[in-house]
């Protein structure tokens, strides 16, 4: 392979930094999808328990500086970080212009989703498609890193994280904690075309194994569909509930494994609503934080670079499943999002 990489292009959702953007960003989440408005409300009230920011541009600009330490400290690759966003500033079109007016000409691309999916991989693409497409000729091509579920760097830091979390539960109880791994859900006909269920799975069970454990189980939240379209299940209230009232656990420990960084879905959907479910129904929960920019994890992020960039890449991968192919088959993850009728 060994082909020449002159940037790294860091590819996410993108949030609101100030109340005015709030609805602006929602509107572009929600363009054309069958949402009702009365949901899209909702969620814009979530953010107001945070002042209309959301931490997920200031977490990953961290994410970046840290990067950029980590490699300067190991002699490169000197590649200069780029940020981009799907759906709020900076975004994709006007990032890829930015690119091209330095000269960029092929940058790898580092999404900020662990899994296989349409939202969480070919979505992305596409928008990177069409935010070359607009910026024209100079655009510089972009080829995106494998997805990382079932690498070590991203696998071990989530399991030093939840042994933490399991050490701020008593001694005498700990033994007795149930262990719930939560990720964004997404809708059934999202997940037939695309290994999601699986990677997470998998991930689940390797981090519950260093962490010594033989009980956990996996839940889904922050579903925004319309409710006669089935997104996968079960959801995290229902599991906690189920968890105190059926079985009489007094202490959960609720692992957010689907997301990289404490944005609002974790902070608004775990330490708001579930918290007050638990409150509510007498469980103890600790909510073990995203992997952020734990060391481990942004050496993963340079080990990604140079495994790309090898004539004979080790692909660093723990468990059953093989790692992530480089470029995605061209069917890879297909949907169709359900559209608003005009």
């Amino acid at each position: 392979m060994n082909l020449k990489y002159d940037a790294l292009l860091v590819v996410s959702f993108g949030g609101p930094e100030g109340p005015a953007d709030v609805m602006p960003f929602l509107e572009n989440v929600l363009r054309g999808r069958n949402v009702p408005r009365e949901r899209m409300l909702a969620v814009a009230e979530h953010y107001d328990h945070f002042g209309g920011v959301s931490p997920i541009n200031a977490q990953n600009r961290a994410l970046i500086a840290a990067l950029q330490r980590e490699l300067a400290a190991n002699d490169g690759p000197k590649l200069p970080i780029y940020f981009g966003n799907r759906n709020w500033h900076p975004l994709l079109p006007d990032t890829l212009l930015q690119m091209a007016d330095a000269g960029v000409r092929r940058a790898l691309a580092f999404f900020t989703s662990a899994y296989s999916s349409y939202s969480g991989c070919r979505q992305y693409r596409e928008n990177i498609a069409a935010a070359r497409e607009q910026v024209g000729s100079a655009a510089p091509e972009i080829d995106k890193l494998r997805a990382f579920f079932n690498h070590p760097g991203f696998v071990e830091p989530v399991t030093d994280l939840l042994k933490s979390s399991l050490a701020q539960i008593p001694a005498d109880r700990r033994a007795a904690a149930a262990v719930v791994f939560t990720a964004h859900s997404i809708p059934h006909a999202m997940a037939a075309t695309c290994q999601f269920e699986a990677q997470l799975l998998e991930t689940s069970r390797l981090v519950a194994e260093l962490a010594g454990l033989t009980r956990w189980q996996l839940a889904y939240q922050s579903r925004s569909g319309p409710p006669n379209q089935p997104w996968l299940e079960p959801d995290i209230g229902v599991v906690l509930r189920e968890l105190r009232t059926t079985h009489g656990v007094q202490d959960a420990v609720v692992v957010p494994v689907g997301f990289i960084s404490d944005h609002i879905e974790v902070l608004y959907d775990l330490d708001i609503e579930a918290k007050q479910t638990c409150d509510e129904i007498g469980l103890n929960l600790f909510r073990c934080p995203t992997v952020g920019t734990h060391p481990r994890f942004v050496t993963m992020i340079r080990e990604l670079i140079l495994e790309r960039m090898s004539d004979a890449p080790q692909r660093l991968t723990l468990g059953r499943l093989a790692p992530c192919p480089d470029l995605c088959p061209t069917d890879c993850c297909r949907y169709e999002p359900r559209r608003a009728v005009p």
